[in-house]
């Protein structure tokens, strides 16, 4: 019995190896699975997920169709809570603060930008309280572009997402450029056009990597920004006290040119330069819907964050330019130099030869960062007014992968504009872009403000509690008020500096440069409604949808995790419980 065993377990192996050799020698049968290669696994993820099922609905409404497809968005959930931190913390510092910043200084002088810094920051204080308990409760595709569409009216959300995307499309050129320009701080011999060609394919290539391009290369670029900024203000300090090549420096620009440079009029000039610097801040909402933790805690956590912005990164940091740059310096004023940065400035009226160039590449990964971010905040803005119906279906195009395809293909055929810095007047496309830019930043907060105000009014007629609600406001309703008339004055002192420009006669050219966006803004509001043929659009607060998108629908379980919060706090210990409150 054992040799038959033994030629039954050699006929067994060899039949065995028979097999295993056809196998992997012949090619497989038709239809059998075949196991992909990276470049099929590459091309393929470029295609629309499979399996997709159509949220269109014969009877829903076109606006409870909108409101359903933001819900259920495409968009992977991959963003980490720290990057969000991150990205309320130090994403889209860019040109408004270590560029522009110096011609507000010119403009206003040192008080003047205080002035104007504390007014704007204060109301977008109010602004990102609204948007966290708005993004929280609702992290749907687009955010406030939807919020404006379901809490305001469809055609207010029409203007108020084109508007938007307007300007997180034109921000990508106007980078490149300001990219570009200082580069030539080092008085290059290469021409400006090969760094522009540089950068823009750096971008574009790391916006193809998904979210995870964006994420990385944001979260590095906020800490190179917050490393150069604290390491700046704590310079700054050592030069004002005497230890730089001026001597002692106090606060002798403060007395001669003096605090104002312009007066009123130059306060309002400085107005509009803060709301240029500060824009941006809003994007962390647009993360919402791909938020890897639970938005009712990363969200408010990211948005704590915006405190530390303003005061470290504006306020503290701008006082301290007040002191080192008088605002009657040469280089915040000459055309040669009208972009230079006046930390640079700074640093060289120091007498130090080596500190210049180094920060001067903090400004440049500062400007690569605004640029990578409005590639990011245009696709996704563009795919929420798609899903919406509110923009080409085309554009809500989005891959396996989670990128919005269409989207970034628009913003990178758009960002060739850039290259226009080959022209002798790339200065005047500089300032349009910039003009643009800030308006359309007005009208994008004060479409957060009264959506949280119409929000609110609805849970109020619907007899709603704000139990309900993942994270309240810290501002409240009133807050939200404050902003929407300090968006309105603003606009209105815009208009009258817009007529009557600050150092000159009133000019058609420098009237549509600095109110372009409030004319664009309505172009789109008023189009809408004769496009639609419905002139009376606003939301009833008795119908308002309050419950799609939510990320909590079972609200007993909500406040029972609520309470078990804030029994969790009560027993940290002390440094924790103020590391929590702070951070």
């Amino acid at each position: 019995m054992e040799p038959i065993s033994n030629s039954i377990e050699k006929l067994e192996n060899s039949l065995t190896s028979d097999l295993r050799s056809i196998d992997s020698s012949t090619p497989p049968y038709v239809g059998a699975p075949v196991k992909a290669n990276k470049w099929n696994r590459f091309v393929d993820s470029f295609r629309r997920p499979e399996h997709l099922e159509s949220s269109d609905s014969d009877d829903l409404t076109s606006l409870e169709r909108a409101v359903k497809k933001t819900a259920d968005t495409q968009l992977q959930a991959s963003i980490s809570p720290i990057t969000q931190a991150f990205i309320a913390l130090g994403g889209c510092v860019g040109s408004g603060l270590l560029i522009v910043s110096g011609k507000a200084l010119a403009a206003g002088g040192p008080a003047g930008i205080l002035i104007g810094w504390a007014i704007v920051s204060s109301f977008l204080y109010c602004v990102m309280q609204a948007l966290s308990e708005l993004s929280s409760t609702f992290p749907v595709s687009g955010a406030f572009a939807t919020y404006a569409t379901r809490f305001i009216d469809p055609s207010f959300g029409f203007a108020a997402g084109w508007n938007y995307a307007i300007f997180w499309v034109v921000v990508m050129p106007l980078e490149l450029v300001a990219a570009s320009l200082s580069i030539n701080f080092w008085q290059s011999d290469i021409n400006s056009v090969v760094w522009i060609a540089i950068f823009y394919v750096l971008i574009i290539v790391l916006n193809l990597f998904g979210t995870a391009g964006f994420e990385y290369f944001e979260l590095f670029c906020a800490f190179i920004k917050l490393v150069g900024i604290v390491g700046f203000d704590i310079l700054a300090i050592v030069l004002i006290c005497g230890g730089g090549k001026q001597g002692y420096i106090g606060a002798k620009y403060w007395h001669n040119p003096g605090p104002f440079a312009h007066g009123f009029k130059g306060v309002i000039n400085v107005l509009i330069t803060a709301t240029y610097s500060l824009a941006g801040t809003e994007l962390v909402s647009l993360t919402a819907a791909e938020s890897k933790a639970n938005p009712r805690i990363a969200l408010p956590r990211a948005i704590k964050m915006v405190f530390y912005r303003i005061v470290i990164f504006y306020l503290f940091t701008l006082t301290l330019i007040g002191f080192l740059v008088a605002s009657n310096t040469k280089q915040l004023t000459e055309a040669s130099s009208a972009f230079a940065s006046p930390f640079v400035v700074a640093i060289q009226l120091g007498g130090i030869k080596v500190l210049p160039s180094i920060f001067n590449v903090v400004v440049l990964v500062s400007l690569l960062s605004i640029g990578n971010s409005a590639i990011y905040g245009f696709s996704r803005t563009i795919l929420s007014l798609a899903e919406q119906g509110l923009a080409p279906k085309i554009l809500a195009y989005v891959d396996r992968r989670g990128r919005p395809l269409v989207g970034i293909a628009v913003s990178a055929f758009v960002g060739l504009l850039a290259f226009v810095s080959a022209s002798p007047k790339q200065e005047q496309v500089f300032n349009w872009l910039v003009s643009l830019s800030a308006l359309s930043t007005l009208f994008t907060w004060a479409s957060c403000t009264i959506a949280h105000l119409r929000f609110r009014a609805a849970m109020s007629k619907q007899n709603r509690p704000l139990s309900e609600l993942p994270y309240k406001s810290k501002t409240g309703v009133w807050g939200s008020y404050y902003a929407t008339i300090c968006l309105i004055v603003v606009l209105c002192l815009q208009f009258w500096v817009s007529l009557f420009p600050l150092g000159s006669k009133p000019k058609a050219e420098v009237f549509f440069q600095n109110y372009l966006g409030a004319i664009v803004f309505l172009v789109f509001y008023f189009g809408h409604k004769l496009y639609s043929r419905k002139f009376n659009t606003i939301v009833p607060l008795a119908t308002m949808d309050l419950d799609t998108g939510r990320s909590e629908l079972d609200f007993d379980k909500l406040n029972q995790e609520l309470v078990e919060d804030r029994e969790a706090f009560k027993a940290l210990p002390l440094h924790k419980k103020i590391f929590r409150i702070l951070f």
